[in-house]
Formats: C-alpha cells, structure tokens, sequence
C-alpha cells in the first residue's frame, strides 16, 4: 500500500479512472469506491446498488451513491453479471466511508471476460503513478 496525500492505493487491485476499485477472487471481481473516491464525495448517506442476477456493463452506471456532497452514479469497471450485492449497505452506507476496501464493498461480477476485463484497468503501479496525477490537479 502507499499513500499519496492522505489516500490509499492498495496493492493486488485493479484500478478504473472513476475512482473504483477491482479485485480478482476465484474468477470473480469484487467492486467498490477507492479511498479518493469516498473521501472525494465526503459522507455517505445512502447507496442504490442493482440485483443479483443483473447485467453490468463496462463504464456504464449500475447504481448510485448520495452524500452530504452529491450524487453520483456507480460506474461498473468490468462487464458481466452480478454475483452479489453488498445488501448491508442499504440500511447503513457508513462502510463505504469507513472501510472501502473491506466491508464497505459494493458488488460482485461474474465477468463476461476476465482476462479481456482486467486488459482495461489499471494495475497497482499504473494507480500509484494515475493517483500521484490526480491528486497534485486536485
């Protein structure tokens, strides 16, 4: 993990440009908002994610999450089908803000294409260098 004014880029994660992150598991990839994301949109106060068994696809939105900031729309960063949602999320959306890259995660995909996915997505080294960028503009 490094930490580059005040966020977290952790390793063994897949990155995407709207402030998501990716984790492979057992041919799986779980979602949910980056560190900058969440500290970005400040605190969370109510999430709409999709149905198990729905589509996603790739940069399109899948939901929604509302802070004290704004709204803004979910972003998939893979296609495919949702495996599970992270339903606790519902009732109290605080893990988004609290732990994002542990139980404050979003969803799970069944991608159409995981090795084509992850073609797509910023690895730990290319986020180091992305996140270095966008937090010096920000």
């Amino acid at each position: 993990m490094v930490e580059i004014d005040g966020y977290d880029v952790r390793e063994g994660l897949y990155y995407h440009p709207d402030h998501f992150w990716a984790k492979v598991e057992d041919g799986k990839i779980r979602v949910g908002a980056s560190d900058y994301g969440q500290k970005s949109l400040k605190e969370i106060v109510f999430v709409e994610l999709p149905e198990e068994g729905d589509s996603v696809t790739k940069d399109e939105p899948y939901g929604t999450v509302e802070s004290v900031k704004a709204v803004v729309d979910l972003v998939a960063p893979v296609s495919g089908t949702i495996a599970a949602v992270n339903g606790e999320l519902s009732d109290n959306p605080a893990p988004i803000n609290e732990d994002p890259y542990g139980e404050g995660w979003l969803i799970l995909i069944d991608p159409s294409n995981l090795d084509d996915a992850l073609t797509n997505l910023m690895d730990y080294d290319a986020a180091v260098v992305w996140y270095r960028k966008v937090v010096k503009e920000d």
